[in-house]
């Protein structure tokens, strides 16, 4: 059986692209312009090119004079001048065309960056400090993150270690990360889920979304990340059988993948969250009503992670409008970061990845969600498709949820304040949820401290040490957060009340 390390490393190499090596079968030209034309070798190193006729005008599955099938010639083995990435970028643009039944309207520029050099960009970019500390609260509510930790910088890494390529609607340009950046060696997986990133830019303006919490980030990727790894799927199946012989693909890790080295994994399950539950999402959409029908979700996209985690919930289940009435005393105010929501939110997703997150840290000794139940497998290994299983039970409920944060000139360097309030679908869920939350109080040494009601404790020496209060009304549960007991009544009025 693989280590819960092993485990985490395979779900990221899914993320930052798939490995597979090129088969060396035959593929053929498109059926309307080839009369049956095959190519009988693969591309590059001598093999035949073949190049069926241009079409009189711009069509389906044919891009800037290349067809999705055709053969080109490429040696990959000792990475990819100019004009082969050009041929091998054009291609891309054709099969992704084909295959999700939309026209590029403009080409895409790619450039090619070193792993060093984006993970030197990534460590280099700079938090306003408000910002920065809210962030690293969000994390801390979510037991992942300690106080004394920066959880920006944390995230980058994540990200620098992770990411295979991105596309940037701001500039209409992709990056490819590479290992080699003066001759690429080209995932063709990655430069297709990019592609096609541009692809929806270009038909559905991917700027229009609101995604200020991660939350609404990880709803609306449900569509936008989700279609682009149907599509990766789609594409990926095709370059086994119509198409083996001819798709550049990773023939070890270093080739076009992630770096493999995650600051904490924590974060980044919760990220990734979009990426393992968006494709089903997409494909039950798609086989209810064609492409059609999924093109139509980018002027309706889901409104929650629950809506993607459980795809009848779509149009049907409204998340709740949470808020929190700011009741602070003694110094405490609310902290307002410029240019963002005074609140957080997390969702279904932050809930499930919360309870966990203890599993990876402890290497499966604590295990408040079971591993097996959380890590879908085929012939035991992370399944390609849908990796991870973010239902569970303590989670399921699910309604709504907000995260405010306090701070205090007179508190302690690091010291922070936070009201984390959840509204679930009945009071079963909600005292479900509380429950586990208390197992997870207890995985960080916490203590109930006498005579306070439904008041914890978790010791010094420990990166969550703080005071805990959590109320559970009806369907809707308030965790309140402060650095001692004295202090939790000043940041919310009421709470940690004297028995």
């Amino acid at each position: 059986m693989r280590t819960v390390t092993a485990i985490a490393v395979a779900v990221m190499l899914v993320l930052a692209g798939c490995s597979q090596a090129p088969g060396t079968d035959t593929t053929t030209g498109p059926n309307a312009t080839t009369q049956g034309t095959q190519a009988t070798a693969a591309p590059g190193d001598g093999a035949a090119v073949v190049h069926p006729p241009d079409p009189d005008s711009d069509v389906l599955g044919w891009e800037n004079g290349v067809w999705y099938n055709e053969t080109i010639n490429v040696t990959r083995s000792d990475g990819l001048n100019d004009s082969e990435m050009d041929a091998v970028v054009n291609r891309a643009m054709a099969r992704v065309e084909k295959i999700r039944q939309l026209e590029f309207e403009k080409k895409v520029p790619v450039k090619i960056v070193s792993r060093s050099e984006f993970k030197k960009n990534q460590q280099s970019q700079k938090t306003p400090p408000k910002r920065r500390t809210f962030d690293n609260v969000k994390y801390e509510a979510l037991m992942m993150v300690g106080e004394s930790t920066d959880s920006i910088a944390v995230q980058n890494r994540n990200t620098g270690s992770s990411v295979g390529g991105y596309y940037s609607p701001k500039k209409e340009s992709i990056v490819i990360i590479s290992n080699n950046e003066s001759a690429p060696k080209m995932n063709e997986i990655t430069l297709a889920q990019e592609l096609f990133h541009a692809l929806q830019d270009q038909k559905y303006n991917l700027s229009k979304f609101d995604q200020r919490t991660r939350e609404d980030h990880n709803a609306v990727d449900g569509i936008v990340e989700g279609d682009g790894n149907y599509v990766d799927y789609l594409y990926e199946q095709r370059c086994k059988n119509a198409w083996k012989g001819t798709c550049l693909l990773p023939q070890n890790e270093g080739d076009g993948g992630g770096g493999g080295d995650l600051a904490n994994i924590g974060p980044y399950l919760l990220k990734f969250q979009p990426y393992s539950d968006g494709p089903p999402f997409v494909k039950s959409v798609r086989q209810n009503g064609g492409w059609q029908a999924v093109n139509d979700l980018y002027q309706d996209p889901p409104a929650s992670t629950e809506q993607v985690i459980h795809p009848k919930k779509y149009g049907t289940d409204a998340p709740a409008d949470v808020s929190i009435r700011d009741t602070t005393s003694n110094g405490w105010q609310r902290l307002e970061p410029k240019g963002r929501p005074n609140y957080a939110k997390v969702g279904e997703a932050g809930i499930m990845s919360m309870f966990t997150y203890p599993t990876y840290e402890s290497q499966g000794k604590t295990q408040i969600i079971p591993f097996d139940k959380f890590v879908n497998r085929k012939n035991g290994e992370p399944a390609k498709f849908d990796p991870l299983n973010y239902r569970s039970e303590p989670s399921a409920g699910w309604d709504g949820d907000r995260i405010a944060v306090y701070t205090n000139g007179r508190a302690a360097a690091n010291e922070t304040g936070y009201v984390f309030k959840t509204k679930w679908d009945s009071r079963k869920d909600a005292r479900q949820f509380v429950d586990t939350y208390e197992r997870l109080l207890q995985y960080r040494d916490a203590k109930r401290v006498d005579g306070r009601a439904n008041t914890w404790k978790i010791p010094p020496k420990n990166g969550f040490n703080d005071a805990f209060y959590v109320q559970q009304k009806g369907d809707t549960v308030v965790i309140v957060n402060a650095p001692s007991v004295g202090d939790l009544s000043d940041v919310h009025a009421g709470a940690a009340p004297k028995q």
